[in-house]
């Protein structure tokens, strides 16, 4: 008995191991090559393995992202910004735009962006062919409306405005960080300012 309980234990350290280098693996590949890296056979052998041991790990390409969704998870933390004390809507806002501008290119965040852009497009489509996966995007844009929503408790506005504007706030910080990565004569310190600005007349209406 021993014996077996001894051998057992050494399958289940190197079957954890195995689970972290295929992860490990499959963020660097993603962070770095784009939605056209978002292969899970590609990512196994990149990782020196074989298809087998992936769908023995998580059970399929769609248990694979969603443990890589989980994954990514775990390498962002928390998602709500730094708020200064006694902040006014302006302060509030600028925090909020300021955190987004640093964290929008972390490594972590491009994955989960590429991961986005290598799945399927149409909602229906996606919860149909990876299940787990749709979940667990859902359910990091359920805890990204939470936590960006509770930045603005405290202030008097407008709840539905507040929604909107969390929904607008991921495209529109994506697309200036885009704008920002590409050669131009856009300013787009600029055109921040001006989405701040936008931002803060529209709750102080």
């Amino acid at each position: 008995m021993p014996l077996a309980s001894g051998e057992g234990h050494r399958q289940n350290i190197r079957g954890r191991r195995s689970r972290e280098q295929l992860l490990d693996t499959a963020f660097y590949c993603i962070a770095t090559g784009g939605p056209e890296a978002v292969s899970a056979n590609l990512i196994a052998r990149e990782a020196g393995v074989s298809w087998g041991r992936v769908n023995y790990q998580f059970g399929g390409t769609d248990g694979f992202w969603a443990a890589l969704m989980e994954y990514l998870e775990g390498k962002l933390g928390p998602f709500h910004p730094e708020i200064p004390d006694h902040p006014g809507i302006a302060e509030r806002v600028g925090a909020i735009i300021v955190h987004l501008w640093k964290a929008i290119d972390l490594p972590a965040n491009r994955a989960v962006t590429n991961l986005r852009l290598g799945l399927p497009r149409k909602v229906d489509q996606l919860e149909s062919t990876y299940p787990q996966t749709a979940a667990a995007l859902a359910s990091w844009d359920r805890r990204w409306n939470i936590d960006f929503t509770r930045a603005f408790d405290g202030l008097p506005v407008e709840q539905d405005k507040v929604r909107k504007v969390v929904a607008m706030l991921p495209g529109a910080m994506s697309g200036l960080r885009a704008e920002h990565s590409m050669v131009g004569y856009i300013d787009v310190e600029q055109a921040r300012q001006g989405l701040a600005e936008v931002i803060i007349a529209y709750l102080s209406t």
